[in-house]
C-alpha cells in the first residue's frame, strides 16, 4: 500500500456518521462510507467524503 493510500484509509477510518456519531465502514467498490446504524451510505467524490445527510442514500 502506498503512503498516500495508507493516509487516505486512516482519514476515512477516523470519520464518524453525522447522524449517529457511530462508526462508518469504507466500501471501496462503491466509493462510499456506510453507516449501518443510520442505514445510510455517504458518497466519496473525487476523493472527498460528502458527509451531508441530504447527500447520503438510504441502504436497501
Amino acid at each position: 500500500m502506498t503512503e498516500t493510500k495508507k493516509h487516505d484509509r486512516q482519514m476515512l477510518e477516523a470519520l464518524i456518521c453525522p447522524q449517529t456519531q457511530g462508526p462508518l465502514e469504507y466500501k471501496a467498490e462503491t466509493q462510499e462510507l456506510v453507516s449501518r446504524r443510520a442505514n445510510l451510505a455517504f458518497p466519496i467524490r473525487n476523493g472527498i467524503p460528502i458527509m451531508l445527510i441530504d447527500e447520503a442514500r438510504e441502504l436497501d
